[in-house]
């Protein structure tokens, strides 16, 4: 027991050295373990083990890239009219109607015919003087319903003859019983050529049939000039060419229609 009392200062001072060095062995094995954690899990997060890729099912994918490959179909006029909306007029009943469908955008051409000026070889008369050619004038495009009708008229060669629609330029053949008599018109000054066979004919203008549906109305051979009443207001026409109608308002405002399978109407500005 002295010894330990003498000693026991040593002793502990032993057991304490031993304990650091201990200590000192068992962290050289934690700092081992440690340092080898770590450089597992480093491999690990760079160089991950990936698994090999089985049959991807793409039917879904697929399905909509067809889906969007075909463009949608979206009707935003006829009838749904979302942009581009349609007026709306009061007819003449007072109803609320489409405006395309009533007053002018609702007149339909039906037919539209040939007028012409045609010039006849009808008769031969002898005379002292020289023989006289009777010629028929038809001016079936005439504003005035008179002078359409059909008039006879004496010409001659000496002196020519000049009347309001042609003068005498030559007779062909027999003077007394010609082939041809080529006359010049007044207002072009081209020559046409008259026999009494085949008379000379132009066309000198249009006349149209035309129909109103809402109000069950057609007129039928109007010329230009020509007025029309519909939808509780006056029209008029003003031009007809081979395909067209131009329809004139009291306000000067005016109408194309056009003659087709399909006919439509397109406001045109006013002079």
């Amino acid at each position: 027991m002295d010894f330990l009392k003498k000693h026991y200062e040593k002793i502990l001072l032993g057991v304490v050295l031993i304990g650091l060095a201990a200590a000192v062995v068992f962290l050289q094995f934690v700092v081992a373990n440690e340092k080898e954690k770590l450089t597992n899990l480093t491999t690990t997060v760079l160089n991950p083990k990936v698994k090999p890729l089985t049959n991807v099912d793409l039917t879904v994918l697929d399905s909509a890239l067809k889906r969007v490959a075909a463009p949608a179909m979206i009707d935003l006029g006829q009838p749904n009219r979302l942009f581009n909306p349609m007026p709306w007029q009061k007819s003449a009943d007072g109803r609320l109607i489409p405006s395309q469908k009533v007053g002018p955008n609702a007149v339909t051409i039906t037919n539209i015919s040939e007028l012409y000026l045609r010039l006849t070889l009808d008769s031969v008369t002898p005379s002292d003087s020289g023989p006289k050619y009777v010629i028929g004038i038809e001016k079936q495009a005439a504003t005035v319903a008179a002078q359409r009708v059909k008039k006879q008229t004496y010409c001659s060669l000496n002196p020519p003859t000049k009347n309001d629609t042609f003068t005498m330029v030559e007779v062909k053949g027999k003077p007394d019983d010609p082939s041809q008599i080529v006359v010049q018109l007044n207002d072009t000054t081209e020559r046409g050529v008259i026999s009494k066979e085949k008379p000379f004919t132009r066309v000198d203008g249009y006349m149209a049939d035309l129909r109103y549906e809402p109000e069950k109305k057609s007129w039928n051979d109007r010329r230009t000039g020509a007025a029309l009443a519909f939808n509780g207001e006056d029209y008029k026409i003003v031009a007809i060419n081979k395909s067209e109608v131009v329809l004139s308002a009291p306000n000067q405002k005016k109408w194309t229609i056009t003659y087709n399978n399909n006919p439509t109407n397109t406001p045109t500005s006013s002079p």
